[in-house]
């Protein structure tokens, strides 16, 4: 068997997430779909990292096996022919049989699209930002640091994935102009993600960017490690995978997606 590490993007509009489920439309699925059509037989997919229905991607990175006779097959072209419109392969390679897409990550990189204008909204942006309005940028800038480091973040996880630890370490979290003058981009590269804790973090930003928490919000509520104080969590559509990052001894694993990324391991994803 011969393994095949794809880099993989897709926009999360019309999927009710990675994972597959019964009788839905899943990205995981439509991969898997199509590689049964080029090989014959069935192949179960692994992602690096599962995300929600209307979350995108344009750093996912999955693996799967294949029979020592499809080494010929051109992975990346075959699949961009079978896949529907709304997920593409960016690159496919061969990797050595020890890799794999989430155990051997290191850090994972996510984005999330912030819309600042009140007064109008372009509609073909609606499902890729959140509407959130002005916010005061020096307060949201003062709070994304108080993420940085090794925290608990049970504050900022919600139900739903049982994991071990809500132990996370946060290695950069910053902001940069989006597509046009009236977004912002939040950008947060961490050792692994509980579910869904980058739309926490992003809800929990936006209520100190309009005034309704100070900064120091953040401090406090990585302390009391209860999610019931926190605020809500920001909506689906304004999140990205960005990438992954599995270093150079990551059996073929690379940089993927527009910065370093970081996941140890730990499923739950945002």
């Amino acid at each position: 068997m011969q393994r095949i590490k794809l880099i993989i993007a897709y926009d999360g509009t019309n999927f009710c997430g990675w994972q597959l489920q019964p009788e839905l439309r899943t990205v995981q699925g439509e991969l898997e779909k199509a590689i049964t059509r080029i090989t014959g037989t069935s192949v179960r997919v692994h992602g690096s990292g599962r995300t929600d229905s209307g979350v995108h991607a344009y750093g996912q990175v999955v693996h799967f096996d294949v029979d020592d006779t499809r080494v010929t097959v051109p992975w990346q072209r075959a699949l961009n022919s079978l896949l529907p419109d709304d997920v593409t392969v960016l690159d496919a390679e061969f990797v050595t049989p020890d890799f794999h897409s989430r155990f051997n990550a290191l850090r994972k990189t996510y984005t999330y699209t912030l819309w600042l204008e009140n007064n109008f909204f372009l509609p073909w942006r609606r499902h890729y930002v959140w509407k959130c309005g002005p916010l005061d940028l020096k307060a949201v800038d003062r709070s994304m640091q108080f993420f940085l480091g090794e925290h608990d973040f049970a504050a900022f996880q919600n139900t739903g994935t049982p994991v071990s630890s809500t132990v996370r370490t946060i290695f950069d979290f910053k902001r940069y102009p989006g597509q046009s003058e009236h977004e912002m981009v939040l950008e947060v590269c961490g050792s692994g993600f509980l579910k869904q804790m980058v739309r926490n973090m992003v809800g929990c930003l936006v209520e100190v960017g309009r005034g309704k928490a100070e900064p120091e919000t953040v401090r406090l509520l990585l302390q009391m490690k209860d999610r019931t104080a926190a605020p809500a969590t920001a909506p689906a559509q304004g999140l990205c995978m960005a990438g992954v990052y599995y270093g150079e001894t990551g059996s073929g694993g690379t940089d993927t997606g527009r910065n370093q990324a970081h996941n140890s391991g730990i499923n739950g994803e945002v």
